[in-house]
């Protein structure tokens, strides 16, 4: 088994849309990035590859590389998977937490969830979406930010 942690953070900008965890959140605000900065899939990539020691996504998909400039996280979250599994492993759980002041995340949960099972070909049980605030303190809680982290647990693929 690997274990493996990823954090991710982007600032709020307005009038960009608000995607998190593949799905679009109707908001005045979202992630600033080169991609969609979906930062809870961001996260969940740098988790992934950090449990082979693949590096980060910065690696993988480079700000710099035009390629990659809006790209849909939730492709280029496949293509991490693709690694996963060339490496012999797969997805044992994952546990994703977002954090935001808002907009309130509650009502998207499930459908987060099922994006991310669609991406990964797994079952929903092995993927676990919350979100919190942190009682207005900080770039996340004065809504200027938002943050997330993610935990996933590799297994050895079975032959």
């Amino acid at each position: 088994m690997r274990i493996g942690f990823g954090y991710d953070t982007h600032r709020l900008k307005e009038g960009r849309k608000c995607i998190l965890c593949g799905v679009d959140i109707p908001y005045g605000f979202g992630p600033d990035g080169h991609s969609d900065a979906d930062v809870p899939l961001h996260a969940l990539m740098d988790a992934l590859l950090g449990a082979l020691s693949l590096g980060d996504i910065g690696k993988h998909f480079p700000d710099t590389d035009s390629a990659w400039h809006m790209a849909h996280s939730t492709a280029l979250l496949k293509r991490v998977y693709e690694m996963v599994l060339d490496n012999g492993y797969t997805l044992g759980n994952a546990d994703i937490t977002i954090i935001a002041e808002s907009p309130r995340l509650a009502s998207y949960i499930e459908l987060m969830r099922g994006k991310i099972t669609d991406a990964l070909c797994t079952d929903i049980g092995k993927i676990s979406v919350k979100a919190t605030t942190e009682e207005k303190m900080g770039f996340t809680g004065d809504g200027t930010g938002i943050a997330a982290t993610a935990a996933v647990l590799l297994e050895e693929r079975t032959k």
